[in-house]
């Protein structure tokens, strides 16, 4: 099988392993559905093109398990009896529909076309059809992604089916190294500029990608695979508009964007290196400020580890946060001594080696009057072609930043927060960090016990699930404080006046 091939000779380890996983999911799917019990939802975009090539080469290889030393095994690699749904849209570019249709013609797929809405007609042909289990080309940092793992039930108020997602880890850059490799047909707008298509409505090139011409003459753009940081692969996509029926919702990745939160909540990793840190030795005032820092500007914090002072450590969680998150914060383990493993551990999980830079040398050498004392400068190898340094004429030394990972070279809180706000100057004049929408809080105090609380909380987060709604003690017998957070100013005020009226008056006042 072709695409198997092509990613098995390949050198590119990471994308050997996104690809073996994959097709382990595949598989597993495979096993445990009947042919006619899958489904694949394609819309002639790069991720379920991609898709499309990983079934192919999945089913190939399940038929030949099951078959092994078959004569009719090379025969089936002409076929692809998965089951194929295209919803058309009359808002979809000319060059998706071409392109959806001659992949169909060229790989004989069995195409259900359905011109309604996603959900609307999943039910029509779920009726009709003995489908149980769909393949999707969702990635963790789509919108419809959240919460869902490679094999998801179906959402509340949906037709029921197993939502199956292998490429659910995968980034923006194992996409294009996937097709690059298995040099396979990809619709002809991601190479004038156009990194993340929905509709002709609301998609425009990559300004990322824009080709200076001083001359003036025809506007160029580079091809979706130069972009360098995959963060930006939506800034192509506008803010839909209401008006008329230019507001339909676009399909992304075979599925409306049906529940797309108004304020968009990037979220962020924060790491610190330190065996200190872990053995207690020393506290840690950095971590705690940074999650508070990023929590005041809109963002959202999945995940806050100290690892050790170890090369292997570090690399394997940022290989994995960086995957799952728009951004990684680093701090901590930077330095010329042997323990220091950041840089290291960062250029392991960029797959890349460290090599001397001469511009951060000389920034060591002539601003802080640092000597190396062997044959090189040790703290200026940095990960080679993906390190960028980011001035601000009141550091003394650049941050680094390696596509989605920044690192801080903060060691107390007073350089943290010189560095946060040169950070965040930068990322207001360069857009290099994305400044969202800050949470709304509301905090309610009570002296009611939480077994009181928390059955009216419960039914709180089912019609408010885009809130948060948790609660907590500042001491063992201080009061109990109900917190109401999100986007949406109006949801948190409605929220919270939905806790008073379930409980007495008196029962809870606000704090601030």
């Amino acid at each position: 099988m072709e695409i198997d091939k092509a990613i098995r000779d390949c050198s590119d380890r990471r994308l050997k392993t996104k690809y073996n996983n994959a097709v382990y999911v595949i598989q597993r799917a495979l096993a445990l559905y009947n042919i006619e019990e899958v489904a694949f939802s394609f819309n002639g975009g790069k991720d379920s093109t991609v898709l499309l090539h990983l079934l192919r080469a999945g089913y190939h290889l399940h038929k030949e398990e099951q078959e092994s030393n078959n004569g009719n095994v090379a025969h089936d690699q002409c076929k692809f009896p998965i089951r194929t749904i295209y919803f058309e849209s009359p808002s979809a570019f000319p060059e998706i529909n071409s392109f959806t249709y001659d992949t169909a013609a060229a790989y004989k797929l069995q195409l259900d076309i359905i011109r309604e809405d996603f959900k609307s007609g999943l039910e029509g042909l779920l009726k009709t059809k003995p489908i149980r289990s769909i393949f999707l080309g969702v990635r963790i940092g789509d919108p419809t992604a959240v919460g869902q793992e490679q094999f998801s039930p179906s959402s509340r108020g949906w037709p029921p089916f197993m939502r199956v997602n292998p490429i659910l880890d995968w980034s923006y850059r194992d996409v294009w190294a996937f097709l690059l490799t298995s040099k396979v047909p990809y619709c002809s707008l991601y190479d004038q500029g156009y990194t993340s298509i929905g509709s002709i409505y609301d998609t425009v090139p990559n300004k990322l990608l824009f080709v200076s011409n001083p001359s003036g003459g025809e506007v160029k753009y580079r091809p979706a695979h130069m972009l360098a940081d995959g963060r930006s692969e939506r800034a192509g996509r506008a803010r839909k508009s209401t008006q008329g029926s230019h507001s339909s919702m676009s399909l992304s990745n075979g599925a409306a964007d049906i529940e797309a939160h108004q304020s968009c909540t990037p979220t962020a990793a924060v790491i610190g290196v330190g065996d200190e840190i872990l053995c207690g030795s020393v506290e840690d005032p950095i971590g705690p400020s940074l999650r508070q820092k990023l929590h005041d500007i809109g963002w959202a914090v999945t995940q806050s580890s100290i690892l050790r002072n170890d090369i292997d450590s570090v690399a394997e969680s940022i290989e994995r946060q960086k995957s799952i998150n728009d951004m990684v914060f680093v701090y901590g383990g930077i330095g010329p001594l042997h323990s220091d493993a950041t840089l290291a551990g960062i250029a392991k999980a960029f797959g890349v080696r460290l090599a001397p830079d001469e511009e951060f040398e000389e920034y060591l050498t002539n601003i802080m009057g640092y000597r190396c004392t062997g044959d090189r400068n040790e703290m200026a190898q940095l990960p080679e072609v993906i390190t960028e340094l980011l001035h601000h004429e009141k550091l003394p030394v650049p941050l680094m930043k390696c596509q989605n990972v920044v690192i801080f070279m903060a060691t107390n809180l007073i350089e943290l927060e010189n560095e946060w706000k040169c950070l965040i100057e930068l990322a207001t004049s360069t857009g290099l960090l994305m400044l969202t929408k800050p949470f709304s809080s509301k905090y309610l105090t009570t002296t009611l016990s939480e077994v009181e609380v928390a059955q009216p909380l419960a039914a709180l987060r089912i019609h408010f699930p885009d809130l948060y709604v948790g609660c907590y003690r500042k001491s063992r017998r201080g009061p109990l404080v109900i917190t109401v957070e999100g986007k949406d100013e109006g949801k948190v005020q409605l929220a919270s006046e939905a806790v008073l009226k379930k409980f007495n008056p008196g029962a809870f006042s606000e704090t601030i």
